[in-house]
Order: structure tokens, then sequence, then C-alpha cells
């Protein structure tokens, strides 16, 4: 008698890119037509290039001459903030497309050529006296520019000379080298194979759908998904700390270069946020860790497991959640939620949600995770991966909008030098929105478990946004300062770092695989150093003004919609007090953690009662 045969179903595949559908795909038209239409821009960008000649050597002529010079490199940027954008959202949709690459590859090439030629600026207007500089500001001619010229001027300490300058131009095009490896070998070269779902379903493992497998309810799946993906981050661990190092390695040498006391220093110099708001961030979350390990025991117990590990941390509570939304269904969602932002707001959005903003699924190649990248002069696109059965990614896409419509909003309100706001608001308008959301779904909640749901989802978030980013945070000072030590960053130096703050985050009753510690080499956004401790400060921020303006009425909508239109016309930390919250005081994080602690005390009452 023959054996029976095993019958699967078959591995669910992500499609190749010419197979996905138009209708789920961004339009960039509004950026340009075709890739034909693209080369010829870059061409005539090119061409503008020795337009800076004339001015070198001039600008401390005349306040007119300043203004013009200011004038041209408006343009220019102008120019190449469309060109680099296109290039950057083609690569994404195909890590391995050599064609978008190349498009890559020759922006950058101009763009360091430009930096080059432009570089005699910034020690031209330094140059200037500043009792002269002083009056010149106070000039008709120059009142576009006079934020951008103060500005400027503050960085006065940290300019080098014409030569010197010029040479770090030139570094433009290798300085991103680390970035680029990393995003190519997880991005395209990593195979994770696939795993048998739960439910008998075999799906491809992936950057995409990983965290997917790890909300599946059966424990063996998700760690069977945990170790198989972090076998291949083994693998190549020598290879991603090699990266990493030279990351860090890189903003220690930016630093020194230009005389900042410390890489930290230096990042949030651009912001003008005062070191305290870092150091006060990570001692509020620090002091709150009690409560964050007794969340991690209350989940251990309510999964009905005997320890708990970091694959355990994503699997829903309470299911009921975890119901599937199409894409539709989740446009509408998200904008209800938003109603308290307005008619204008809310239908200008559900306009480019419902139309092709947005890149909707995941295909074969395509950059991992989500973000939103526009221009002044095109649509603000949105980058998901999006998964129907996971109620995440709903909140994804209202986190996605709020970049966007942040975007569309600044851009139409500043001129183009003043409408780039900063990372440190943008965290706010898009945490924002997914608060919003939040209050909907507890809103409608019709049950006690629906409600527990939704409170796990929030102190989830909470948990991920505010405390996860923290660490995240303590893991890039301890680095850089390693660094700025003379200490290597070996595989073991981080590994070892990275265990630290593990145990001290996740508590002494967590138990916590050694492949964890590998999870340093997978973050993307430790290539752009001191950028998470945003988040944590971001969401902060959200959860005070979400209160404020669902609870409040016309003058809190107005000022929140102030700062929207804001972009960076005033420093970050001027535009969220103008908003109603002050995050150069301790009480933004520390209610935020207060509230977490309550919503896990709630939860916990919930669903004893349930």
């Amino acid at each position: 008698m023959a054996a029976p045969v095993e019958t699967r179903s078959p591995v669910r595949s992500l499609p190749p890119r010419a197979a996905v559908a138009a209708s789920d795909t961004w339009d960039l038209s509004s950026l340009f037509a075709c890739d034909a239409d693209w080369e010829t821009a870059l061409t005539e960008w090119e061409g503008l290039i020795p337009g800076f000649a004339p001015f070198a050597g001039t600008l401390a002529s005349a306040p007119e001459r300043l203004a013009e010079c200011f004038a041209y490199d408006v343009a220019v940027d102008r120019a190449g903030d469309r060109l680099g954008t296109y290039a950057h959202l083609r690569a994404s949709e195909d890590q391995g497309a050599a064609e978008a690459q190349r498009m890559v590859g020759r922006f950058q090439h101009v763009s360091t050529l430009a930096g080059e030629k432009a570089s005699f600026i910034r020690p031209e207007i330094m140059a200037i006296a500043p009792a002269t500089l002083a009056s010149w500001l106070e000039l008709p001619v120059l009142a576009p520019y006079r934020l951008s010229l103060e500005r400027l001027v503050r960085t006065r300490p940290h300019v080098l000379s014409e030569p010197e300058e010029k040479l770090l131009a030139m570094q433009g095009t290798f300085a991103g080298t680390a970035a680029k490896v990393f995003r190519q070998l997880t991005d395209a070269d990593l195979k994770f194979g696939s795993i048998t779902t739960g439910k008998g379903d075999a799906v491809e493992l992936s950057n995409a759908t990983f965290i997917t497998l790890l909300h599946d309810t059966d424990a063996s799946v998700r760690r069977t998904a945990f170790h198989q993906y972090y076998a291949q981050y083994e693998a190549h661990a020598n290879t991603l700390a090699a990266t990493l190092s030279g990351s860090v390695e890189r903003d220690v040498y930016a630093a020194r270069v230009r005389h900042y006391p410390s890489a930290v220093e230096a990042a949030l110099f651009a912001d003008n946020v005062p070191l305290a708001v870092y150091d006060q961030l990570v001692a509020a979350v620090r002091g709150h860790l009690p409560a964050v390990h007794h969340y991690y025991d209350l989940r251990r117990r309510l999964l009905g497991l005997d320890t708990i590990h970091h694959y355990d941390c994503y699997v829903p509570l309470v299911p009921e959640l975890e119901q599937q939304h199409s894409w539709g269904e989740s446009v509408s969602l998200i904008v209800e939620a938003l109603a308290p932002l307005g008619t204008d707001y809310c239908s200008r959005l559900k306009r480019g949600l419902s139309g092709r903003w947005c890149d909707r699924y995941p295909n074969a190649g395509k950059q991992s995770g989500a973000f939103s990248s526009g221009t002044y002069d095109s649509d603000p696109y949105i980058l998901m991966n999006f998964q129907e059965e996971a109620i995440e990614h709903v909140f994804t896409l209202a986190h996605e909008a709020g970049h966007s419509m942040h975007t569309r909003y600044s851009a139409e309100a500043q001129p183009y030098q003043l409408s780039g706001y900063t990372i440190f608001v943008a965290e706010v308008a898009s945490t924002f929105n997914e608060q919003l959301l939040t209050r909907l779904l507890l809103k409608r909640a019709s049950s006690p478990r629906e409600r527990a749901a939704i409170l796990t989802r929030e102190i989830d978030a909470v948990r991920s946004t505010i405390v996860r980013q923290t660490m995240f945070a303590e893991f890039e000072r301890r680095t850089h300062a390693s660094a700025e030590a003379g200490e290597p960053l070996t595989l073991e130096r981080l590994r070892s770092i990275y265990r630290e703050l593990l145990n001290a985050y996740f508590g002494p009753a967590f138990a916590i695989d050694s492949q964890l510690e590998l999870e340093c080499l997978r973050i993307p956004h430790f290539y752009n150093a001191f950028y998470v401790y945003k988040y944590a400060t971001g969401l902060s921020a959200a959860i005070a003004l979400a209160e404020r303006v669902a609870e409040g009425g016309k003058s809190e909508l107005q000022a929140y919609l102030r700062f929207l239109q804001g972009g960076c016309s005033k420093w970050p930390l001027e535009l969220l007090r103008d908003a109603g919250v002050d995050l150069e005081r301790p009480e933004p994080v520390a209610t935020a953690l207060t509230r977490f602690s309550q919503l896990v005390a709630e939860l916990e009452t919930v669903l004893a009662a349930c």
C-alpha cells in the first residue's frame, strides 16, 4: 500500500512588479510622465550647475547679489527634489531593477556635482562681517531668505573653509554606501524561504511578511518564523555589522570635522533641540519600565505561556480585532476617524488614497515597510506593503496619510524654502492620525472583548513607538559614544550593547533568545542616526494634541491645522508649543507613559470580567 501523499497549499509567492495591476500602484506623473521625461529633465538640471560659477566670489558685494544667488540655489534644489524623489520611488518599487538603481546612481552623481559647485555659498556668507549681514537682513530684497540666512549664520562655528567644504561635498556619492549595501542585501539578496501558517497556508517569508507571521495564533509558527528569519541575519552578521559600523563611523567623522562635541549633538543641532530633551525621554522611559515588564507578564499569562519570547509580542491577545479590511474599507475607516480634522482634510485625503497616491501591495523586490514621499510640486506618495488581514496595516496607512497631508498643507502655505518640515514634527502629524483612529475604534467597540482588543493595540503602539524607539535611541547613543571613544564596533560589541538594552527593557522574566541580539542589524533607521527618538517624542505630543483637538473646539483645530501648515517656518519645538504641547518640559512624555500604565490596568480589568 502506498504511503499517503502529504498535501499542502502552494507557497504564496510575491508577484513580480510587472504583474501588479496599475490601479494598485502609484501614478508618478505629477513628477514625470515617464522615465524618458526624467532623463531629459536630468540633463537640463545638470546644465544648470555651471550657473553657480558666476556667483562665486561676489556674495559679499551687495545684498541684491546674495538674494540672486539664493534664488538660483532654491530653483536648482526644487528641480533636483523632483528628480531625486522620482528616482527613489522608482527604485523602491523593485530593489533588484537595474534601470531604477542606475537612475538613483545618476541622480546622486549629478547631485554631488551640484553640491561641489555650490559649496562656496556657505563659506562666503560666513565671511561677510556679522554687522553687515545683520543690516542686510533688514532689507526687503532678502526678506524671502531671512530665516534661511539666520539659520545658516547659526552654523558659523561648524562651517569650514571653501576648499574643505568642497572636499566634503565631493564625498556625497559614496557617503551613503553603507545604507545602500544594507538595503540591497536585506531587501533584494536575503532569501528567507517559506512558512506554513496555522491555517495551513504556505507563505513566503520576507521583510514584508515577517511581522504578519508573528501575529499567527500558533506559537510554533511564530517561533519557526522568528528563527528562520534570523538565521539569514546570522549567516550575514559580519557583513551587516560592518555596514552598521561604517555608518556610525561616518556620523562620528562628520561631527568631528565640523567641530561638534558629539554625533548626537550634531544631529540635534539642526532642529535646535536641546540634549536635555533626548536625555529626559530616556530617563522617563527608564522610570516607567516596571509597568512595561508588568505588561509582558500579563501578556504571557493571557497567552497561556510558561515563558514569553519576543515572537510572542505581536500575536493579538483578542483575535476579534484581527478582522480583514480591504483597501477600500481601510480608507473609509480612516477618513471617518479623521472627521475632527474637518471636511477639507478628509475629502482631499479620501481622493488621494482611493486614487493613485499609494503603491499598495507587496511585490518581489519591493522595499519593505512603508513611507510617505512627495515634493513641493507633486502628489504626496505613499509606499505600502498592505496586508488585509493585519489591523496594524490600517494604522500604518493612517500614519503615512498623516505625513502626506502634512506635506500638502505645508507646501500650500509656505514658500519652497520653508515648506520642508523636519522629522521631529513629522512624527506628530502621523501618530496624531493613529490616535484618532484608536478613539473611533474604542467608541465603536460593541463588546468588552472588542474593547480589550483595541486597548491591546493602543498599549502595543505606545510600547513600540515610545518604549521600543527609546531603546533604539539608547543603542544609537551608545554605539556612537563607543566609536567616539575609539572602541571598534565589532559584531561582538554590537551584540553586547544590544543585549544589555534588551535585558533592561524586557525585564528579568522575559526569555531573550540570542538571535534577538541581531535585531540591531536589521533596523533601517540606524542608517539615519538619531532619528528614532523623534518617534517617541512625536507620539507623546500626538497623544496630547489628539485629545486637545477631539475634545476641543474650533480654536484647537485651527491651532493644529496651522501646525500642519508651518513647514519649517519656526523651530520644531516652537511649532509644537503654538499647537498646544511643550516638549521641553517632561510632562508630555510622562503623561503618555502614565496613560500606558492606565491602559494596562484597564485591559487587565476588562479581560478579567470577560
